[in-house]
This record gives C-alpha cells, sequence and structure tokens, in this order.
C-alpha cells in the first residue's frame, strides 16, 4: 500500500504561521494571556490547514486538536468535551437524514412530481427545480448532496430530453439556463433553513460561544421575506439575463410521468420517511417555544424512528461518511473559538475593535463588514473555511460597534450562504454543477457577480427591515 501523498506547500504555510504567531507570545498585546494567545496560534493555523488543505477538513482539525493537548493548554479528559457539541451532533443526524430521502426514492419523487406539476415551459421548469431544493433542504444539511445528487440528475435528463448537451453544442438550447437556475435556487434554500446547508450549523455554534442563540425557528422566520423574494425572482432575472433557447417544454410533463411510471406507486418505505420528516420539521418549530424539546434529540429521534422502521439500518449510518467528517470538524473548530472565549480572547479582540470604531455608526460598520465578508470569497474555495474564518471575528467587531447582536449574527449568516455566488469553485454545489459544462467560466463569473449584487441588496436592505418588523433588533 502506497502511503497518502505528503503535501508539502500546504503543510510549510499551516506550520510557519502558526509557529510564527506562537513565539510571538512574549510581545502579544496587553491584556490578552499566554495560553489565550497560544491557543489563538494554533486556531489561526488550523483555518490555514482548512484552507490549504494539507489533509482533508477533519484530519486537519483533529491534528490541531492534537497540538492543543500536546503543548498543555487542555487536558485530554477536559478536551474530549469537544464532542459533545450539540450543533455537530444535530448536523450529524442530519445528514443520516438526507441519506433516507435518497436510498428512498422520496427525493426524486418529489422532484418528478415537481415536473409534472410546472414544467409546461421552461421557465416554469426552473421554479420547478427551486421547488424540488425548497421541500427537500431542511432535510438534506449537504447543499452538495442536494444539487449533486438529487436535483442535477433530473437537469441533466431534461436537458438531454430537448437536445441539449454541451458536446454536441447544443448547450445553451435548455441546459445551460437550468444549470444555473439550480445553482441558486441552491444557495436561497440554504439561506432559508438553518439545515440546508453544513455551514449553517458552523454559525449557529460560533454564534453560540458569542451568547447568540439562533433556533431552528427564529432563522427560518428572519428569512422568510428576503427568501420569498428572491425565490420569486431570480428564475426570471436568470431567465431574462441568460435565455434559453427552448422557451415551450410540453413533454416534461410527459417524461415526468413515464418516470414516475417507472417508480411505480409510492412504497411504504417512502410514506414512513415522509412522516418521519414532516414530524421532525414540526417537532424542530417546537423548539423555538418549548425549551424541554432539544433541536439535537428531534434528529436523534428521527434518525431512531428511521432505523426502527426499516426505512434505514445501521450500514446505512456508518457508511454516511459525510455526517461523520462534520461531527469531527465542526466539534474541534467550535471548541477552538469556545476556549478562545473563555480565555478572553474574543472580549479583548472585541474592545479594542470597539475603541478604534468609536464614533463611526455602527450601520455603516455592519455594512462594509457584510461587503467585505461576501467578496472575501473570491479566496476561498470552501464555505465552511471560510465561515470558521471570519464569522465570529466579523459579528464581534460589528457588535462592539454597536450593531444588535442578533441582526448582524443574522445578516452574516446569510451572506455566509449567498457568498458563493462568486466563483466556480466557491462551493460544492458550485463545482459540481459548473464541471457539466453547461456554463462556461466566463458565464459563470460575469452572472453570478450580478446576482451576488442582488442578494446583498434583497437580505441586506429588505431583510434588515423586515427583522425590525419582527422585533430582532
Amino acid at each position: 500500500m502506497e502511503l497518502s501523498k505528503f503535501k508539502t506547500k500546504a503543510w510549510a504555510w499551516t506550520l510557519a504561521i502558526g509557529l510564527i504567531l506562537w513565539f510571538c507570545g512574549p510581545i502579544r498585546p496587553d491584556g490578552v494571556s499566554l495560553a489565550a494567545w497560544h491557543m489563538f496560534a494554533i486556531f489561526v493555523a488550523t483555518i490555514v490547514g482548512c484552507i490549504t488543505q494539507p489533509l482533508p477538513i477533519a484530519g486537519t482539525t483533529l491534528v490541531g486538536f492534537t497540538v492543543i493537548v500536546l503543548v498543555g493548554l487542555a487536558p485530554m479528559k477536559g478536551a474530549l468535551t469537544a464532542f459533545s457539541n450539540s450543533s455537530a451532533w444535530l448536523i450529524a443526524m442530519a445528514f443520516m437524514l438526507s441519506r433516507g430521502f435518497i436510498k428512498t426514492g422520496l427525493g426524486r419523487r418529489i422532484a418528478l412530481v415537481f415536473v409534472r406539476s410546472f414544467g409546461h415551459r421552461s421557465l416554469g421548469l426552473a421554479y420547478s427545480i427551486m421547488g424540488i431544493d425548497l421541500v427537500t433542504s431542511p432535510a438534506i444539511p449537504s447543499n452538495t448532496a442536494r444539487a449533486g445528487g438529487v436535483v442535477y440528475p433530473i437537469v441533466k435528463s431534461l436537458a438531454e430530453t430537448y437536445g441539449s448537451d454541451p458536446k454536441k453544442g447544443t448547450r445553451k438550447k435548455i441546459g445551460s439556463f437550468l444549470v444555473f437556475s439550480e445553482f441558486h435556487s441552491n444557495l436561497i434554500t440554504s439561506a432559508t433553513f438553518m439545515t440546508a446547508m453544513a455551514p449553517n450549523l458552523v454559525i449557529v455554534a460560533l454564534a453560540k460561544t458569542l451568547h447568540i442563540n439562533i433556533t431552528w425557528l427564529g432563522w427560518f422566520v428572519a428569512s422568510v421575506v428576503p427568501s420569498i423574494i428572491c425565490l420569486l425572482a431570480t428564475p426570471y432575472i436568470i431567465y431574462k439575463m441568460y435565455p434559453p433557447e427552448v422557451k415551450e417544454t410540453p413533454n416534461a410533463k410527459e417524461w415526468a410521468n413515464e418516470e414516475l411510471d417507472k417508480m411505480g406507486k409510492m412504497k411504504l418505505s417512502e410514506k414512513l420517511m415522509g412522516l418521519i420528516f414532516i414530524l421532525t420539521l414540526v417537532l424542530w418549530m417546537l423548539t423555538s417555544f418549548i425549551p424541554a424539546i432539544d433541536a439535537t434529540f428531534v434528529a436523534f429521534l428521527a434518525i431512531s424512528l428511521l432505523l426502527i422502521t426499516g426505512v434505514l439500518d445501521t450500514k446505512d449510518l456508518l457508511h454516511e461518511t459525510g455526517a461523520w467528517n462534520v461531527l469531527i470538524w465542526l466539534s474541534v473548530l467550535v471548541y477552538m473559538a469556545d476556549e478562545l472565549s473563555k480565555l478572553g480572547f474574543i472580549k479583548w479582540f472585541s474592545g479594542s475593535i470597539g475603541s478604534a470604531l468609536h464614533g463611526i455608526s455602527w450601520v455603516w460598520v455592519l455594512a462594509v463588514l457584510i461587503i467585505v465578508y461576501f467578496y472575501a470569497h473570491y479566496f476561498f474555495a470552501s464555505a465552511t473555511a471560510h465561515v470558521t474564518a471570519m464569522y465570529a471575528a466579523f459579528v464581534s467587531v460589528a457588535v462592539a460597534a454597536g450593531a444588535p447582536a442578533m441582526l448582524t449574527a443574522m445578516l452574516l449568516a446569510f451572506t455566509s450562504t449567498f457568498m458563493s455566488s462568486t466563483t466556480h469553485y466557491a462551493n460544492g454545489p458550485a463545482s459540481v454543477l459548473s464541471s457539466s459544462g453547461y456554463v462556461t467560466q466566463s458565464e459563470w463569473w460575469k452572472m453570478n457577480f450580478i446576482m451576488g449584487i442582488f442578494y446583498l441588496l434583497v437580505y441586506g436592505i429588505i431583510g434588515t427591515l423586515w427583522m425590525k418588523v419582527i422585533g430582532l433588533w
């Protein structure tokens, strides 16, 4: 067996930055303890590692975790509490819940029903695709799995039905329009639900370290108005900006019916999956009103019901590598962030920035931070790495300047989803869909630049006003 390739440059950057910060301990700022500074050095080195990826993110964070114990910043028994993080377990269970959608075929059936009902025109197909993403997003926390595993196969089949194929030079017949529409549907639905993509749960956990509690229903209520506007407007904007050659799609209904006929009647496993999914959503909503109902427990309950009913088996859970992967890296990164807070680093950082920004309106500070946060994503190939590196710090800066905590937390949370409207490598769905060949790289960058401005305006202005109306600030 050959050894895994050693990524020298990636390790060099990670170690160099970590060691430089570590040995700057004697000249650290006043008000920062040596332990806090050393934890900061390890945290920054880990984030750099998540970006340069000398190892996959789970491996990188495990090394960082080991270093914390090795240098004596935490005893092993205390450090292991990192893996009791409820947000990490919530998203791990949500990943397993999504496996039920795919295994039973319920996700595909829902997709075909949408196409049959609304796919009479190419614009209608775009709204159908958006509907598929909207319905499945609360239960599929991997936006990559949602785009690549549930929706794209439907999009590809539809495109080929109308003779739209990049290899034949006919990508613009309808395939290009549908692929780009799906990408933006995925972004908007990811902003709508807390459980729609993995970085959202990172945000919830990081916000909690800053004493900001974001619930499932609270996230949805805050996002619902700007998200509805974007859901209604985006397909039409793309239709005008990037029109398909095929405008009428009368065969879509016939194709969807044929595919549904092949699937046959709804199986018992699909019915059980649907019922358990609805129960899970209802209980997640109730967590905002009944403190005794814990969101993570609800996720465990859902998986237990899927196991008891036979919809999933233990092998399904063990093979859900995405769940175990996120459990490791999210637990470690949130533990590091929490330790920085406990050691006083975050308080010092916020206080220093607050003093420097004294006299500047928080409105302008928050606006600039959101714009910088959004466009900084051109330098990231992972929303997770970007969120972990910048979210908590930017929230701290805005709050120190006087911005309302919940407003700041939610606006930066929404920005964390639609900031992927930048490059073809911005996140998993971008990589999957841009590599399909239906949309060229130059088209992807140009049109995403326009869509990014649209999202900044809708979520930044209308979202802020809406959150004022509902009393979040």
